[in-house]
């Protein structure tokens, strides 16, 4: 204070010749003086008050001490502000008096650069209290208990209200009674709009206060004091008159013969800091955050944001994992586009005419392809290279292969044909065997099928009015008649078939009650359909208008993605990527298109097929795997890009972030 308060004074002399050292020096000491007193009166008036300068009433931060503040007011910090509890009073005739003139405090109106350095008092405002508050609980949640005490001390903030921290400490010591009379302490500051649980006061009382003696209820239990137990059952929780059938259930809890069965049909951690914690997260719901902090809230805003950026990211493509630890928070989260499956790893010929249909296997491992040329070729995935070889071909479609169908368990492929095709075939995929060829009659289009969950089942069905039931030998089960079907689909349910028929509509059919209701309808016709795995979304391939999203729950359409051209053909699409995040699919200008779920724009156009690109299906396993059929006679294997030539391999890929 003393170099503060001398050059402070040189700079008052505005330039002109300083005055006698000896006179300088004692109105220097005399300044110190003053402001010494003026500090002790500040600080005990604000001790006796309970309130800070200038501080409106219930703020948790009660004033702050910035960088180069002279030492009389930090020392009104530290003795009075930071242990002070703010209950609203105004300030006393003193508490003035260290920052006005009149106080003998130097005043900087000289230009000089030490004078700059005495900075007005500021005033934290409520975003960087709140900051201050969420830095002292974390802090204080890792056990740094001194530095959480030396922030609060020197930012002028409280972490809590003090009868919430005598709280906090009486339930956690498991001093049931203290903590109960702590609540009629906190009650009168328990209504806030920002309540995380919106009750009445009373109401909050009663919540909080049945918790409370549940906990001490199970304790006694689990320390054998039956007859404590019981009476904090009928005379304490029962007199309450609330949420009488879980007391009930508690008066249960008297039969169990051991603490290890209390607490398996309790659902109960025991009595200890696990259980108290958690009770301690429950009671916070109902204290607003100005008087106890929600728990690990820092935690929680970080973890929201991170969730945020992956969203936001257009080309995020593993696995989510909530952990903190497995990202940084140094850095804003990007996923390369690189590392999306966007550029060309192979290209199978084996094909000798129009590749019609791809599908990997459900386990990742097998990719299937179907082609005019009358051949279906099951390929070999490298799990490690992600590389594909040629494992079997199985032959004799005099048709050509249009569709093609795994069992849930990949042990059957069932391949159907275009549609002046009347026959399906059931192939052993590990034997190479044709099981079944089914025909029910020459005049059928068999051009669809889908596996019951069950995987004893399959439905089939084509545009000329068939749709059958069949087990694996083939054998008709049920039928429904005058059905024309596009493409089918089995839900989860087991019960429940998903049919596109030339009425530009989804329709669900129940075999078991033969009962049928309208699901989708489109203005034009559904060229094909496929459902997400949780069985909530539906994507369709509709003829002149491209790809929709629709959800089949509600019934409405969710999004219409533009790029793709969609005319007449049999295009299919399919959901890929982890979590299904993304959609892919062909396109008649030789195209594949990718989309995230939520952007109507393309966020890749894959080019590399000279012809149409029927088909698209995404490794279920692999999520930077994927393949494409195209007219051309090749079937392109998509994945992240190589580590050489990555600079070429982008003007193949083009790209459009939405």
């Amino acid at each position: 204070t003393l170099a503060s308060a001398s050059s402070s004074s040189d700079s008052d002399t505005g330039g002109a010749s300083p005055p006698p050292r000896k006179k300088h020096r004692a109105s220097a000491t005399s300044a110190v003086y003053f402001n010494r007193n003026a500090a002790g009166n500040l600080s005990t008036n604000m001790q006796s008050n309970g309130a800070g300068q200038g501080q409106e009433p219930g703020l948790s931060c009660l004033g702050s001490a910035q960088n180069g503040e002279s030492s009389s007011a930090a020392g009104a910090h530290s003795n009075g502000l930071a242990s002070g509890t703010n209950n609203g009073s105004s300030p006393g005739p003193n508490s003035g008096a260290a920052s006005g003139p009149a106080a003998g405090t130097p005043t900087a109106s000289g230009s000089g650069s030490e004078a700059a350095s005495i900075k007005k008092k500021k005033r934290l405002s409520q975003s960087e209290e709140d900051v201050i508050r969420l830095i002292g609980q974390h802090l204080h949640g890792l056990g740094l208990n001194q530095t959480v005490e030396l922030l609060m001390q020197e930012s002028g903030c409280r972490l809590e209200h003090p009868s919430a921290t005598k709280f906090r400490s009486h339930v956690m010591e498991g001093e049931w009674d203290k903590a109960e009379n702590d609540l009629n302490e906190l009650k009168p500051l328990m209504h806030s709009p920002n309540a995380i649980v919106v009750t009445t006061e009373s109401l909050q009382t009663l919540l909080m206060k049945f918790l409370l003696l549940q906990q001490k209820y199970l304790e006694y239990l689990e320390d054998g004091k039956v007859l404590e137990a019981l009476q904090v059952l009928r005379g304490e929780l029962t007199p309450l008159k609330y949420n009488t059938e879980r007391i009930h259930v508690l008066s249960g809890y008297l039969m169990c013969s051991h603490a290890e069965d209390l607490r398996a049909k309790a659902e109960w951690e025991g009595k200890g800091v696990t259980s108290r914690c958690r009770l301690l997260d429950k009671l916070q719901t109902y204290l607003p955050p100005s008087v106890m902090l929600p728990p690990r809230r820092l935690q929680t805003l970080l973890r929201q944001a991170v969730e945020l950026q992956r969203d936001r990211c257009l080309y995020h493509n593993t696995k989510l994992d909530s952990s903190l630890d497995s990202v940084s928070l140094l850095l804003d989260h990007v996923c390369s586009r690189k590392q999306f499956p966007c550029y060309t790893q192979q290209i199978l010929t084996e094909h000798c005419n129009e590749v019609w249909f791809c599908k990997f296997s459900n386990d990742g491992t097998k990719l299937a392809t179907g082609s005019k040329d009358t051949t279906v070729i099951i390929w070999q995935v490298d799990s490690e290279t992600h590389q594909l070889k040629l494992l079997k071909t199985l032959e004799g479609h005099a048709y050509g292969v249009s569709y093609l169908a795994w069992s849930p368990d990949d042990t059957y492929l069932i391949a159907c044909g275009p549609d002046d095709c009347s026959e399906l075939w059931l192939w052993n995929v590990q034997t190479g065997e044709l099981r079944t060829k089914m025909s029910q009659s020459h005049e059928d289009s068999l051009t669809s099928v889908a596996w019951n969950p069950d995987g004893k089942r399959f439905v089939t069905g084509g545009q000329r009015g068939q749709f059958y039931q069949c087990d694996l030998e083939g054998n008709l089960l049920d039928s429904w008649e005058g059905v024309r079907v596009q493409c089918l689909w089995c839900l989860s349910d087991g019960r429940t078939v998903l049919a596109s028929d030339t009425h530009q509509r989804i329709r669900g059919y129940n075999f078991e009650d033969l009962t049928d209701r309208n699901i989708v309808q489109e203005d034009h016709p559904i060229m094909s359909f496929t459902v997400s795995k949780n069985g909530r979304l539906a994507l369709l391939n509709v003829a002149t208008q491209g790809v929709h999203l629709w959800d089949l729950q509600d019934r409405v359409l969710v999004r219409k993605y533009q790029g793709v051209t969609q005319g007449f053909y049999t295009i299919h699409s399919c959901f890929g990527g982890h979590n299904e995040d993304f959609i892919a699919s062909g396109s008649e200008d030789h195209k594949v298109y990718i989309w995230h779920k939520r952007s109507e724009l393309p966020i890749a156009e894959l080019t590399g097929h000279t012809r149409t690109v029927n088909c698209v299906s995404w490794s279920p396993t692999m999520p930077s795997l994927m393949a494409s059929a195209s007219d051309d006679g090749t079937v392109r294997i998509w994945g992240p890009a190589p580590f050489m030539d990555t600079q070429e391999l982008d003007e193949n890929c083009s790209s459009m972030d939405s």
